[in-house]
């Protein structure tokens, strides 16, 4: 059965950021927050109904404005015009106008939007899944064929330097042969000299 929604607020960076979602939790999933911003007391749960019915036409999607603006929420909001800290309303600030207060809401109560908005909620997060699966079987592929262009790199340097000992194993073993042939020849000759000088010494007399 699909959880009733909630309509949630925030400020990171330079946007507030709302999202319609069942849970807290779910939201601070959504926002990518890494500690608990509602403990923190920089996010909330909306009041506003310009908000909540924003957010409900968009469940599961995070939406944006210019941090400190009181505009309309979007999926893809402008930066803010005023970086400078002029028009942009502190944390103290917003807290001293009561942002943590809940106000009843005006909006009637519609049990069927309410539930349309839900499983809206949880088809956003299954595509939502999807594509993050898909993101990471590309991801995977890709490590697979950095890794196999690694192994077939490594296999031919290997194979060359096999080959490369095997030639230097056999020039070596040519130098060898030569130095023993050379050797044999100078003791041969050494020899040879020794006799062909005799010759010559008794020839002479």
């Amino acid at each position: 059965m699909a959880r009733k929604l909630q309509t949630y607020q925030t400020s990171l960076g330079f946007f507030d950021l709302a999202i319609a979602a069942p849970s807290m939790k779910a939201a601070l999933e959504a926002w990518g927050a890494h500690s608990n911003l509602f403990h923190q007391g920089v996010a909330k749960e909306s009041d506003d109904p310009d908000v909540i019915a924003a957010a409900m036409k968009k469940p599961g999607v995070v939406l944006r404005r210019p941090v400190g603006s009181d505009g309309s929420f979007s999926e893809h909001a402008e930066l803010p015009t005023d970086l400078g800290g002029g028009g942009r309303r502190t944390k103290v600030e917003r807290k001293s106008k009561g942002p943590m207060a809940k106000k009843p809401s005006s909006r009637p109560i519609d049990k069927a939007a309410e539930r349309k908005a839900a499983l809206a909620f949880e088809k956003e997060q299954k595509r939502r899944r999807l594509e993050q699966a898909k993101e990471e079987t590309a991801r995977q592929k890709d490590r697979q064929r950095r890794q196999q262009a690694i192994d077939k790199a490594q296999a031919a340097l290997d194979k060359a330097e096999q080959e490369h000992a095997k030639r230097v194993a056999a020039i070596q073993a040519e130098v060898e042969a030569l130095e023993k042939r050379s050797q044999a020849e100078n003791a041969g000759w050494d020899k040879e000299k020794e006799r062909l000088e005799a010759t010559l010494r008794r020839a002479l007399g």
